[in-house]
């Protein structure tokens, strides 16, 4: 059957069904099933027989029904009818994980709503639950908000963007831009919520602003002596020194971006971003540096905890939880269960997180960073991070060894992240997305045992997988590796090695392990 993630329990019988749509399909729910599970009974005297715990374990159900049909007829147009091998099949998530998700940004490369949409459908087939949607940065800020028109109509577009990675410094000389209306996000919302896909909007605070910043420059240190006064949004890759300033004013701009952000989206978590937030500007401030002396704050780093406690408050009064890269616990002395953690600094984060009582989401970049290259062959478009394989991604366990038992409750959930800056195009996206999310979400659901192995899942992905993701339009990388199209010479990348890669970790989360 070659299914993908595994179900806990196939158990075999005699016979053989023709099932001519999946509209002939009888289902019910079963409240003795976990919420996310669900039972098939194929058999000759019945027909085929669905339940679910709840309407998600029955949508799930029949994403195992599409991949027991033929590849070909998850195209448009297939008919059947179809023969099925009669069977009993038992799943649910064991991996004790309700947060299963990926990231894609798109502020570094706008993607299309139709594109979106159809990046959530392959993920929802996947049994992925979460869609975690960055929706600004220095490079691009993607919604409108009535109330501050100018972030619309400047901060969404650059005037050029850069060819390969920052060590290269070349551009091209073309316009990047494109933003999403209210009704755009909440056609988004509708669309995963039919799938059980829940989507978390984040906005990047306070740093990876610099594109609300060229829209509204008062929202930046403007006091800081030499610096310039019109920056524009950003054209380059990495991270902008621009940061937004700590005034009243600015706080309130964050608070009505995040109420019309909540106004469209019920997901019950909001990402506030957080991370890489540098400080220079802060330290040369003399308004940034009179309000920490107001406030009796000594350091930056508490600074931005104290901006992030206020961030997380005014969602709280949303019926929101807040949500932020592992940065924002760095300075950060509020209740823990104010903030949702995404640790991505390597291993080391999630444990760290958890352990002070923080709910934690794990995606360390070794582990689950999709742009990170996938081979050291050198037609691989743009390879940068640390090589990142099928089986590297299938190795990962989400919950670090040494954690109590209840310290590991504080895990509830891993996702993928998908950083855009060297993929164009939803086509570029879907070779660095898959097959690795298929591996991904394999762990995220929970291996079994007797199906748990790599050799067992790549004869899984090679048997059937890879032709579902024909009929679904994937894009995907080919196992035999890039072919001559998929490479761009123009656009060169910067490889590194794991150890090079984990002695930065070391030093970027020294302040996190004091």
């Amino acid at each position: 059957m070659s299914l993908i993630p595994q179900p806990q329990s196939v158990t075999p019988k005699e016979g053989i069904v023709e099932l001519a749509s999946l509209d002939q399909i009888v289902s019910s729910l079963d409240p003795t099933l976990h919420p996310e599970g669900y039972t098939i009974d194929i058999s000759a005297a019945q027909g085929v027989q669905i339940k679910g715990g709840s309407d998600a374990g029955l949508f799930y159900a029949k994403q195992t029904l599409r991949q027991l049909i033929p590849p070909s007829a998850l195209r448009s147009g297939a008919r059947g009818p179809w023969r099925l091998p009669a069977q009993t099949i038992s799943d649910a998530p064991s991996s004790g994980l309700r947060w299963r998700g990926c990231m894609l940004d798109v502020a570094r490369h706008f993607m299309p709503v139709s594109d979106v949409l159809h990046f959530i459908d392959v993920l929802a087939f996947h049994k992925l639950n979460t869609f975690h949607f960055h929706l600004t940065d220095d490079q691009g800020w993607r919604i409108d908000v009535p109330q501050w028109p100018r972030l619309a109509e400047v901060a969404s577009s650059r005037k050029r963007s850069m060819q390969g990675t920052r060590h290269d410094c070349s551009f091209d000389a073309r316009p990047h831009g494109g933003f999403y209306t209210a009704d755009d996000l909440r056609e988004i919302v509708a669309f995963a919520a039919e799938r059980h896909v829940t989507v978390v909007p984040e906005v990047n605070m306070p740093g990876h602003m610099q594109a609300a910043i060229a829209a509204y420059p008062e929202l930046g240190n403007t006091d800081v002596e030499g610096r310039s006064p019109d920056a524009g949004v950003w054209d380059s890759w990495g991270i902008s020194p621009r940061v937004l300033n700590v005034s009243d004013k600015t706080l309130d701009f964050c608070r009505s971006v995040l109420d019309l952000v909540c106004d469209i989206f019920p997901s019950e978590t909001v990402c506030i971003g957080g991370d890489e937030c540098p400080y220079d500007e802060w330290k040369a401030s003399p308004s940034v540096q009179a309000r920490m002396k107001e406030l009796g704050i000594k350091t930056e780093s508490a600074l931005q905890g104290w901006f992030t406690d206020r961030m997380a408050a005014h969602l709280a009064t949303r019926g929101k939880r807040a949500y932020g890269w592992d940065e924002v616990i760095e300075g950060y002395t509020g209740p823990t269960e104010k903030i949702l953690v995404a640790a991505w600094r390597g291993p080391g984060p999630t444990a760290i997180a958890a352990r002070r009582g923080f709910d934690v989401v794990t995606c360390p970049d070794v582990n689950a960073y999709l742009d990170y290259r996938q081979s050291d062959d050198p037609g691989e478009p743009t390879p940068v991070g640390i090589l990142l394989t099928l089986e590297n991604v299938y190795s990962f366990e989400p919950v670090p060894a040494g954690l109590t038992p209840e310290e590991a409750r504080h895990i509830v959930g891993a996702q993928v992240n998908v950083w855009v800056e060297h993929m164009e195009s939803a086509r570029r996206v879907q070779y660095m997305v898959y097959p690795r999310a298929c591996a991904f979400a394999e762990v995220a659901w929970g291996k079994t045992k007797e199906h748990g192995s790599f050799e067992d899942f790549r004869k899984r992905l090679e048997d059937k997988h890879l032709a579902r993701l024909d009929a679904l339009h994937v894009n995907y990388r080919p196992q035999t590796g890039p072919r001559p199209w998929d490479g761009r010479p123009d656009a060169p990348g910067y490889p590194q090695s794991r150890e090079h890669r984990l002695a930065e970790i070391e030093k970027m989360t020294a302040e996190l392990r004091l």
